[in-house]
């Protein structure tokens, strides 16, 4: 109708969005949270689930739907087989930790790795073959961090540990991309600046300035 010449919006401020805080626990916190998981069957189970997600950086999807069939054990050596997004498959070194415990968790279930059918779940303890649901597993892991003093949050903040972990024991930004398949570099290093905060080198001059 041309009675409007110009947009009226134009002169609204939009919405600022605020990006969440990373987190990432630290080696001592990680024992925190290993040290209250109890001593029992599904405790057991528990733990083993723990350390895959702490050492191998997968999402909880990924850990909580390992299959039998996706353990090879070449040697001395155990690997994991997985999908990635996009549907990218991957395999990777389980690390002897995880995979010590994982053994121990299915001994607790009367099973063994090599008498497994592939599709049968790795996290068999208690009464469900089928394995642990991501739901019950969550709740637990919550339990677990209000035990150990820790802030309540969710499962990610464990890959968010795994790679602040790395990257404390000296690994380039680019092992770091690698372990986590991201994309690229510029995502690890959003990733990684976001757990490890920004020195501030200048804080002792300005409270020497002030007389503090």
């Amino acid at each position: 109708m041309g009675l409007v010449v110009s947009n009226p919006c134009d002169a609204i401020e939009r919405p600022r969005t605020i990006q969440s805080v990373a987190r990432g626990y630290s080696a001592d916190e990680v024992r925190r949270l290993l040290a209250v998981v109890p001593d029992t069957v599904a405790g057991g189970r528990d733990r083993a689930i723990l350390l895959t997600l702490v050492l191998t950086g997968r999402r909880r999807t990924q850990v909580i739907t390992l299959r039998a069939g996706d353990l090879t054990v070449e040697g001395e050596t155990c690997f994991y087989a997985y999908r990635g997004k996009g549907g990218k498959r991957g395999r990777r070194e389980l690390p002897h930790p995880a995979f010590e415990a994982i053994r121990a968790t299915l001994a607790d279930a009367g099973r063994e790795l090599p008498s497994m059918a592939p599709e049968e779940s790795l996290w068999q303890a208690g009464a469900r073959p089928e394995g642990v649901t991501s739901g019950t597993f969550y709740a637990r892991f919550r339990r677990y961090l209000q035990a150990a003093g820790l802030t309540p949050t969710g499962i990610h903040v464990l890959r968010h540990t795994a790679a602040k972990l790395r990257r404390d024991a000296g690994e380039s930004i680019d092992d770091v991309s690698a372990f986590l398949d991201h994309s690229s570099l510029a995502v690890t290093t959003v990733y990684l600046r976001r757990l490890e905060g920004q020195e501030d080198r200048a804080w002792r001059e300005v409270a020497e300035a002030i007389g503090l």
